[in-house]
This record gives C-alpha cells, sequence and structure tokens, in this order.
C-alpha cells in the first residue's frame, strides 16, 4: 500500500545551520559584536530569523528594531543561501529507499517560497519531490495541521496514509493535529526550550539512517 512521507526541511532533510547561522553573524558584525559559534546558533535555526535573531542579538518581535533587524538579515541570508548548506548525512539513502519501495514524499516547511524553493532546487530534490508546502502556502504555518492537510492533499493522499518528520516540537503538534504518525529527528536543531523525549512523537530517530525501518513499521509497508 502506497504512503506520503512528509519532512520538514531545515534540521531534517538539509543542514542549512550553516548559511543561517552566517547570516546571524552578518548581524552581530553590523552591531560591532563578535561572531557566535556555528554551534551555539544551531539550535535556534529551525525557528528561523525570529530564532536566530533571538540568539545573535537578543531581539523578539515587538522589540522597537526587530523588524529592521529581519528585513536585513533575510537579506544577508538569501544572498548566500547555499554556500554552505548540504543534506544531512544518510538522507539521500532514506529518500532513495522511500521511492524503491514505490511511497511517495514530500516537505512541508515554514519558511517561505522565495527562500525555500531555491535551496530544494540546489540540493536536486525538485526531482522526485511529489509536494512543496511553504510557509506562505497555506493561511496558517505550522504548528496548524494546515499545510500538512494541504500536501496530503495536494499529493493526493489520505492523511491515514501520511506521516510527518520533522525536528521542532511545532512538527509533532502539526502532525498531531493532522492525525498523522510522526517521527522526531532528533540530529536536527530541535530548540533550545523543549527536549526532544517530551515531544510526544511516535518514534525518534538519532539519525537519518535508523529512519527507514521505523517508517515501515508506522506505514506498515
Amino acid at each position: 500500500m502506497s504512503a506520503l512521507i512528509l519532512f520538514d526541511f531545515d534540521g531534517t532533510i538539509a543542514d542549512t545551520a550553516p548559511d543561517l547561522g552566517a547570516a546571524a553573524n552578518k548581524q552581530r558584525e553590523r552591531a560591532g559584536l563578535p561572531p557566535l559559534p556555528l554551534e551555539v546558533l544551531r539550535p535556534y535555526s529551525s525557528a528561523g530569523a525570529r530564532g536566530l535573531l533571538r540568539c545573535a542579538l537578543n531581539l523578539a518581535p515587538g522589540d522597537a528594531t526587530y523588524e529592521q533587524h529581519r528585513l536585513q538579515f533575510l537579506a544577508d541570508y538569501k544572498a548566500a543561501m547555499t554556500v554552505d548548506t548540504c543534506l544531512f548525512d544518510g538522507v539521500p539513502e532514506l529518500l532513495a529507499q522511500i521511492s524503491a519501495r514505490g511511497l511517495s514524499w514530500g516537505i512541508v516547511t515554514n519558511k517561505v517560497t522565495h527562500l525555500a524553493q531555491p535551496i530544494v532546487t540546489a540540493l536536486g530534490l525538485d526531482k522526485d519531490c511529489a509536494v512543496l508546502v511553504c510557509g506562505d502556502t497555506t493561511a496558517h504555518a505550522k504548528p496548524h495541521p494546515l499545510p500538512l492537510l494541504h500536501a496530503a492533499q495536494q499529493a493526493g493522499y489520505g492523511t491515514d496514509r501520511c506521516l510527518y518528520v520533522g525536528d521542532d516540537i511545532r512538527d509533532i503538534q502539526a502532525a498531531r493535529a493532522a492525525g498523522m504518525p510522526s517521527i522526531a529527528a532528533a540530529y536536527g536543531y530541535c530548540g533550545p526550550d523543549h527536549p526532544v523525549e517530551t515531544w510526544q512523537a511516535d518514534h525518534t530517530a538519532q539519525s537519518a539512517r535508523e529512519m527507514w525501518p521505523m517508517i515501515k513499521q508506522l506505514m506498515n509497508v
């Protein structure tokens, strides 16, 4: 029986933290501050500009200069977002296993289309990706279930034949709300606030190489 395996993008399929971190450090440089190590910035990468500006400049939405810094961060990131970004170890093999079994896979990300699509293409994922749902595709972003429900509908699958994989608690919340089983990608960014074991995912993978048996078991394929 066929199935649709949906993945988050940043921190799940692609290690985008090096380029996101470089953009965050550009904001520190503009402010006359020294760069932060990538490992300090990495956990905030799944939250995009909001998380990285929190880490890099201690800024939050609503702060007087937040929007100006957010726009500058996004401009700096867009100018150099495929420099060091790469697929996580084991992801190409995992996607090949999914396709070889006759299953489909797609991406549901909170990253907006004009940032996500070029990276998906640069990594060669556009050829086999059944559906790409971005943060501006639907009226709501994760943890709302609408992006996952839209992906299932666009790809022609019922939610009972879909599974979602992500590295942020919002991914697992979205999957649960959409009625889909979930796998937590513990090798990803995961965020600084909620330990993976508290997310209530159906399975937790420490690497992409661990994921195929979990997918087979959850989807009965």
